[in-house]
């Protein structure tokens, strides 16, 4: 459990954080506009760096590729299932009408209900989480240009 401790305690402060915004922008009915879903990004990043950032300096100088990238990885998909947890709840429960406000134009074409749209939210933040982590790593990773590294290049 412990070694989990990290991804667990960012995701949900990740999830959290989405949470927090989603609400917000429920208040000013703004929820329905996809655009503002780009923040999303921005607070994902922000506490995967950090969940990244916090295992490195606990590691020190016993910090693996590897396990940073499952920090990562582990990190986003916490976040991501409990958001998604929380959308599919708060779009069957606590506001029944909100699928139908947000896909108004689809309902007539397409057949898309609740399950779509929450595999939709969690692929989104799955592939999010993917390519955050691959991005950060490259700015955590023990750097090859050391005379260290050179003794072991031809």
């Amino acid at each position: 459990m412990k070694k989990y401790k990290i991804p667990i305690k960012y995701g949900i402060a990740i999830s959290a954080g989405l949470i927090a915004y989603f609400l917000v922008l429920s208040l000013f009915d703004a929820h329905k506009n996809p655009f503002f879903s780009l923040f999303n990004g921005v607070i994902m990043a922000f506490g995967m760096y950090e969940a990244i950032k916090n295992y490195r300096l606990e590691k020190g100088s016993k910090f693996k590729y590897q396990k940073g990238f499952m920090t990562g990885l582990l990190t986003g998909f916490n976040a991501t299932i409990i958001f998604t947890l929380f959308f599919g709840i708060y779009s069957t429960e606590l506001n029944p009408g909100f699928l139908n406000e947000l896909l108004n134009m689809w309902r007539t074409d397409y057949d898309t209900g609740v399950g779509i749209i929450l595999f939709v939210v969690a692929i989104m933040g799955i592939a999010t989480s993917f390519v955050l982590t691959l991005a950060f790593m490259q700015l955590f990773k023990d750097s090859w240009n050391t005379k260290e590294a050179k003794k072991h290049t031809y």
